[in-house]
């Protein structure tokens, strides 16, 4: 999937985007999801109280990159808003906030992987669904190893912040604050990103493949 097939192939990219919208709305939902729940877990109802803490993908969907998500397989939604001054230890728990959306990818891809496994082992063949669930893994790998780049808004940015502002001050991370978006899609459209964590989804998978082959016995 990509913007050169988008231009090359409309009737194959409008089928891939077919294939692979279920598997974006739900790493997307659940993605916000987990940010919610972690942060009401550790004593801010914020996401709660504005109706963020849900899976339904309409309260979590940021148009923009939303549409990266279709057109180069990274993108993000809108930031889960949180308020620190419920936190009862700041940085922990910011931290733990960030990469609570990340975790829930890397949950839900192996799942899509041991779905793929069971399914294939039980016989069953439909390309649709294989494609499907090839699309369900890779978009929440991309999803995760994305949300670690730290440049605003991706959670990166905020365990960097949370890591490094005693040290460096705030200036640095206003400047990323502002110009992040425009950073990301620079990135983006320019195929920087979709290079490097494209190679990258493909060694985890390798992995998970290695993994689920010594579990099931098996060798694809």
């Amino acid at each position: 999937m990509g913007i050169w097939n988008l231009l090359s192939d409309p009737r194959g990219f409008l089928l891939q985007a077919l294939y692979s919208l279920p598997a974006i709305l739900i790493a997307l939902s659940f993605h916000e999801w987990g940010h919610s729940y972690a942060a009401y877990r550790l004593g801010d109802p914020t996401a709660r109280n504005l109706g963020r803490m849900t899976v339904n993908p309409f309260r979590h969907i940021d148009p923009l990159g939303f549409a990266m998500l279709l057109l180069v397989g990274f993108g993000w939604a809108k930031p889960v808003p949180i308020n620190p001054r419920n936190f009862k230890n700041l940085r922990r728990d910011e931290i733990v906030v960030s990469l609570a959306g990340i975790t829930m990818n890397l949950i839900l891809a192996l799942i899509g992987m041991l779905i793929f496994y069971v399914y294939v082992i039980a016989g069953g063949g439909n390309e649709v669904i294989l494609r499907m669930l090839s699309y369900f893994l890779s978009i929440n790998l991309g999803l995760m190893i994305f949300n670690l780049i730290p440049i605003p808004p991706l959670d990166g940015s905020h365990v960097l912040e949370s890591l490094l502002i005693r040290h460096t001050g705030p200036k640095p991370f206003v400047f990323l604050e502002r110009y992040g978006n425009l950073i990301l899609l620079a990135l983006l459209l320019t195929g920087v990103v979709s290079t490097i964590l494209g190679n990258a989804v493909s060694y985890i998978i390798d992995g998970m493949r290695l993994l689920f082959n010594a579990i099931f016995g098996v060798s694809f």
